[in-house]
């Protein structure tokens, strides 16, 4: 896997070894507090972005509504805890897209300033 940051390329054991780095919560504290402040403009885009992509069209629908009609509890439970799983990860990789472009608009406004 290769991303692009800018005009940066990065190679994916570059990826891999910040994605190490950052995994020590103290590294996380700034930008847990930075998130946090912004996070409703974030919770916008991230629908936005969802939206768009027809997420919530058609297929992820049909999904939502055939957990919620399933009669049996236990597995009604386990297609809805599925169901929140993979919802969790398509947000998760926009979310990773929204935030390699907030770095990027950063690192702009910084080289201006």
């Amino acid at each position: 896997m290769v991303g692009v940051l800018g005009e940066r390329v990065y190679t994916a054991e570059e990826v891999d070894a910040a994605v190490a780095a950052i995994a020590d919560p103290e590294r996380l504290k700034h930008a847990q507090e930075v998130v946090t402040h912004a996070a409703p403009a974030l919770q916008r885009i991230l629908g936005q972005a969802l939206a768009e992509g027809g997420y919530f069209e058609g297929a992820q629908t049909a999904e939502t509504r055939r957990v919620a009609e399933i009669e049996d509890p236990e597995e009604r439970l386990t297609a809805v805890t599925l169901l929140a799983a993979e919802e969790s990860r398509v947000a998760m990789f926009v979310g990773v897209a929204v935030g390699f472009e907030l770095a990027r608009e950063l690192m702009d406004n910084a080289k201006e300033d």
